[in-house]
């Protein structure tokens, strides 16, 4: 069986092609006219060995599908949030040994995480609140706030937490990263070809007793997507650790209740899918 780095430079795209490869727990790789875009690569088990204590145990159920050293071939690294599922100093460190052309971007709370593990400051860009940012023709990514339970200005004009709007030459894809529906998002995100959330859910006892901060509900992000006339909802946040997990049949019974014409796709680890 091919691996999937080879899978990945080998798929041939047209134009108007994206690909997408599932990269675990959140983790989304993009393919468009030649350029890769990776967004919150969590390829470690660092979560595991950092956070874990005797009430409260971090195992992953799956390795990762990739490598962060075979990235060398990345070029724009995305990370939402600083939560290190999303933000992982050893698969960053990886991707920066590896990888000497990549450039880092994400809200200000994730590009001092950047600074502080080495990675070059000409190679970070800090992205702004709402604000698109062009890195090649026809290619913009925009910082959206995302509400982690709470929306958290970072006291600068941004936000703690973001999502990123990929818009790849009028395509749209938005990856919510750890996100709560909050009022003013839906406008932000309309008519996306894909839509991203976590929607593992969010409870009392996992954020008062396991200080374990929440996502979507599944019929929350099952109504945002039919608000929105997103094309494909994504859900994720559901598979890797056991503590902070979701069945997917639920997302599917949830689906069926709200929309049974919402279109869906449930990712396997390393699955890729070619949007047209």
């Amino acid at each position: 069986m091919k691996d999937l780095k080879n899978t990945i430079l080998d798929t041939e795209l047209l134009p108007s092609q994206t690909a997408c490869f599932y990269l675990g727990q959140v983790g989304f790789l993009f393919k468009h006219c030649g350029k890769i875009i990776l967004v919150d690569p969590y390829l470690s088990d660092y979560v595991d060995n950092t956070f874990s204590t005797e009430e409260v145990k971090w195992v992953r159920r799956y390795p990762a599908p990739i490598s962060a050293g075979e990235l060398d071939f990345a070029d724009l690294i995305l990370c939402t949030h600083p939560h290190a599922d999303h933000t992982d100093p050893w698969t960053l460190k990886d991707i920066l040994k590896s990888n000497d052309r990549a450039i880092f971007a994400g809200p200000d709370s994730v590009c001092d995480v950047y600074e502080e593990i080495g990675i070059p400051p000409s190679r970070i860009c800090r992205l702004k609140t709402d604000a698109p940012e062009s890195f090649w023709e026809g290619m913009n990514v925009t910082a959206i706030p995302a509400a982690h339970e709470e929306l958290h200005p970072d006291g600068a004009g941004g936000y703690v937490e973001t999502g990123f709007l990929l818009e790849l030459d009028g395509r749209r894809i938005f990856h919510s990263g750890d996100c709560c529906p909050y009022k003013g998002l839906e406008e932000r995100i309309m008519d996306c070809d894909m839509l991203i959330l976590p929607v593992n859910g969010r409870d009392y006892y996992r954020r008062y007793e396991q200080d374990i901060i929440g996502c979507f509900e599944p019929k929350e992000a099952s109504i945002i997507a039919k608000r929105t006339n997103a094309r494909m909802l994504v859900p994720v946040h559901i598979d890797l650790y056991d503590v902070n997990a979701l069945n997917p049949a639920v997302f599917v019974d949830t689906i069926q209740q709200v929309d049974p014409m919402l279109r869906y796709h449930i990712f396997s680890p390393g699955e890729g899918y070619i949007l047209f």
